[in-house]
């Protein structure tokens, strides 16, 4: 097996997808990454990022490669809708919270809209999902729906209310669940006659 081979093999046993680092750190040589590039065996998604040319994609992909990119971001907003199916907006941006002290990433491939989020609204009501091999960080619909309550003047509260009624009719969430984030992300007034009109 030759060493080409066998960086190909590790690709494989990793969903595909590498940074350089982690490259480097099996033992996989930049020459050999640029040789399997220029043979079109490996494609560089990003500066940093290479996956297998075969490899086969998503309709996520977007979505797991900006998360190998940035592991401690989490999709929200128009993108996590998208992903719940909670929405028939398709956003060309992929929406990422990030934590208030972190750096807004390089990523060149893909366009991306960074929400900074603190404390408990950053924490809370992440679920983590494997996609083409990698964990992608996504909030859960309840706090999904509250995050767009909250971020009704970006992207519109006719958004906000389809997300919330898809959500309902399709039991993706219950009223507790709601109440509970719209509190932490502190919009449960806002949200609190259309859950009334929910219930009725």
């Amino acid at each position: 097996m030759n060493t080409y081979q066998q960086a190909e093999i590790s690709f494989r046993q990793n969903g595909g997808v590498l940074k350089t680092t982690q490259a480097l750190a099996l033992g996989i040589h930049p020459r050999t990454l640029y040789s399997l590039r220029a043979h079109g065996r490996l494609i560089q998604v990003n500066r940093g990022l290479y996956r297998l040319a075969d490899q086969k994609l998503t309709e996520h992909h977007g979505l797991a490669m900006i998360s190998k990119l940035v592991p401690r971001g989490i999709i929200c907003l128009l993108s996590a809708l998208r992903f719940h199916r909670l929405t028939t907006q398709a956003p060309f941006e992929v929406w990422l919270a990030l934590g208030r002290a972190m750096r807004k990433p390089k990523i060149n491939h893909q366009p991306i809209r960074i929400v900074r989020f603190s404390g408990a609204a950053l924490g809370m009501g992440v679920d983590k999902h494997v996609i083409e091999g990698v964990t992608v960080h996504v909030y859960n619909p309840a706090k999904t729906v509250a995050d767009c309550f909250k971020y009704r003047h970006k992207i519109g509260l006719d958004v906000a209310l389809e997300a919330l009624r898809e959500g309902w009719r399709e039991r993706r969430f219950t009223m507790d669940e709601l109440w509970c984030y719209g509190k932490i992300c502190r919009v449960a007034n806002v949200m609190q006659p259309y859950l009334e009109a929910l219930a009725v």
